[in-house]
């Protein structure tokens, strides 16, 4: 995978964890290996000017992820392709961190396979569908965190 991290703020984040991260989600998924995704890391006040640009939903929020080709699962034989974009709040997830019990690196990483999903077409609005997204992103990471 070909995988851009932009830091739009100051963090101290393991950002070669959530690339790496990001790289086994998309292989395990099915993600042709030539396709392309970036991931930004941005501040309170950009993630507040993203979330009402695009969500028309006023303040910050952790994760925001932007499709570009409708990729799905399993579709590496279809081609390479542009996934989109993540952009995650290091601000913002301290409090879910905490709320959580683990550390901010591990709601980043939580977040990042949660962005990779949405891209895959993923979403929770519905019961059904949030069961099928969380498993998917718990197995993701619990696979990941097993090869480190």
């Amino acid at each position: 995978m070909n995988i851009e991290m932009v830091t739009l703020t100051v963090s101290d984040c393991d950002q070669g964890r959530l690339i790496s991260l990001a790289d086994y989600s998309l292989n395990a998924m099915g993600i042709h290996p030539d396709s392309e995704l970036s991931i930004s890391i941005v501040d309170v006040e950009e993630m507040s000017s993203l979330h009402m640009q695009w969500m028309d939903e006023p303040g910050p929020t952790d994760v925001l992820s932007f499709p570009m080709d409708e990729m799905k699962p399993n579709s590496a034989t279809t081609g390479p392709g542009m996934l989109g974009d993540i952009v995650l709040c290091p601000e913002f997830a301290v409090a879910q961190a905490k709320a959580a019990g683990h550390s901010l690196q591990e709601e980043l990483e939580l977040l990042t396979v949660h962005g990779v999903l949405h891209l895959l077409g993923f979403d929770h609005r519905e019961i059904t569908e949030r069961d099928a997204m969380f498993a998917k992103q718990d197995e993701l990471l619990i696979g990941w965190r097993g090869k480190k």
